[in-house]
């Protein structure tokens, strides 16, 4: 016997994403992930050459810091019978300078800057009040035989220029231009010509010195005064 009311039971079709449609959703997802990785390894890496360079303009300024404060106390070419107190070659800087502390006699001593290989450094003799021992130092500066131990200061640089000032009227001089006016002649030989020698020394009263950056053209460049203090 059968139902009036017999209940119908209504096929209900269930839908879902096609193996196509999934294919083309995993591709998106793989394209959006593509270009924010790219994006955040530009931003690293732009980071972390900022961080770089940052940390290199900081040790030059450390750099010129300390070559501000030797070049302010350098001495007076007088009291070195005759030597020039700043002497040029290229990538390499030898100045005699004098040490004043509290309660103690000025000293005088020979600071050496040279580039090696990229790598800026700074080497100081002992501080002496002997004239003729400071005169030994001058003779090693060329085998660099001294009693301190070379400091790095910075490295990685491309290159380092120098340049010197006279108020002689000729202006800057470069370090060959330096060597040929800064011939040592004794105070003996100034005073009396008819002793030897009658040239006449050139006294600085400037440096130039430009540190060239790696992977630029530009160098950054900073002028002392000799003999400030």
């Amino acid at each position: 016997m059968r139902c009036k009311h017999q209940p119908k039971y209504w096929l209900q079709k269930q839908q879902g994403l096609t193996l196509v449609e999934l294919l083309i959703a995993i591709s998106i997802l793989a394209f959006v992930a593509v270009l924010g990785w790219r994006g955040l390894d530009t931003i690293v890496r732009t980071r972390l050459a900022l961080n770089q360079e940052l940390q290199q303009t900081h040790g030059m300024q450390l750099a010129f810091a300390q070559l501000q404060t030797d070049c302010a106390n350098v001495v007076d070419a007088e009291l070195l019978d005759g030597r020039s107190p700043v002497v040029i070659q290229a990538n390499h800087i030898t100045l005699a300078r004098k040490i004043q502390t509290e309660a103690q006699p000025t000293r005088l001593q020979l600071v050496i800057y040279k580039l090696t290989d990229g790598i800026l450094t700074r080497q100081a003799t002992t501080a002496t009040r002997d004239l003729r021992e400071l005169e030994q130092f001058w003779s090693q500066t060329n085998t660099m035989d001294l009693t301190a131990q070379p400091v790095t200061l910075q490295s990685g640089l491309r290159s380092m220029q120098l340049r010197v000032w006279s108020n002689d009227g000729r202006g800057w001089r470069s370090p060959e231009q330096a060597t040929a006016s800064s011939v040592a002649v004794s105070k003996g030989s100034l005073m009396n010509p008819q002793a030897g020698t009658t040239a006449s020394q050139t006294s600085w009263s400037g440096l130039e010195v430009s540190l060239g950056l790696p992977g630029s053209e530009a160098s950054l460049s900073k002028i002392f005064l000799l003999g400030a203090v």
